[in-house]
């Protein structure tokens, strides 16, 4: 399958991510707002982007070892499609931990340090973030190109997030008002939106997956 298009609403699923936005706007509150939250968010998106090539090339390896790597390629989609319904299905999820009001002093290395960890922890949940890298494989695409898509994701994935610290910048200490509405916004959003994408694009790789058990050949 050579349709790329359901990256979109993945990544739209992906980026409202309240728990990284928090604690960059938490970072935004040391002495080093810019500096801190930037370096807070290429901490979290070079992890993000390294876990995600190995896991691709993991991927691909263990396809290649089998004899019908194509029929892998379902079972994983099917696997991502039921575990992106059952987190449809946790209605009762756990607000993410919100930083506190006392913010510690971040250096530089620190603060790319906490936002590696930040990422790791989530990686298991990142279940969107796997549906994507489960399309790339099923693409057309060789090595080089899934690299290069999956760079162009996490950039994407970052973009919205790199706004924190161009605001903080232009606008000092008149950006924390508008920082914090837009944080209230992305858990709200997070807990309306994320679901309905959630599960479309459940059904959607579940649909794919279960048409291509019965039929041999991809839904889309």
């Amino acid at each position: 399958m050579n349709n790329l298009g359901i990256l979109f609403p993945i990544l739209l699923s992906d980026v409202l991510n309240p728990v990284l936005f928090a604690f960059m706007i938490y970072a935004v509150g040391s002495k080093r707002p810019v500096i801190t939250s930037s370096a807070m968010l290429l901490g979290h998106t070079t992890a993000y982007m390294t876990c995600g090539v190995l896991l691709a090339y993991t991927i691909e390896k263990l396809s290649d070892r089998l004899a019908n790597p194509q029929f892998i390629d379902f079972v994983i989609e099917f696997v991502v499609a039921i575990a992106l319904l059952w987190l449809v299905l946790r209605t009762r999820k756990d607000k993410g931990k919100r930083p506190d009001e006392q913010t510690p002093e971040f250096t530089v290395g620190k603060a790319f340090a906490f936002g590696a960890v930040i990422n790791l922890i989530g990686i298991p949940f990142a279940v969107p973030y796997f549906a994507a890298i489960d399309q790339l494989l099923k693409s057309d695409l060789d090595t080089a190109g899934v690299v290069i898509a999956l760079v162009a994701y996490n950039l994407a994935y970052a973009l919205p997030f790199a706004l924190i610290p161009v605001l903080t910048m232009v606008m000092g200490d008149r950006s924390k008002p508008i920082l914090a509405r837009v944080n209230g916004f992305m858990e709200k959003a997070s807990d309306i939106i994320m679901p309905v994408l959630l599960l479309a694009i459940g059904l959607a790789l579940l649909v794919d997956s279960v048409w291509y058990f019965v039929h041999g050949v991809s839904f889309f």
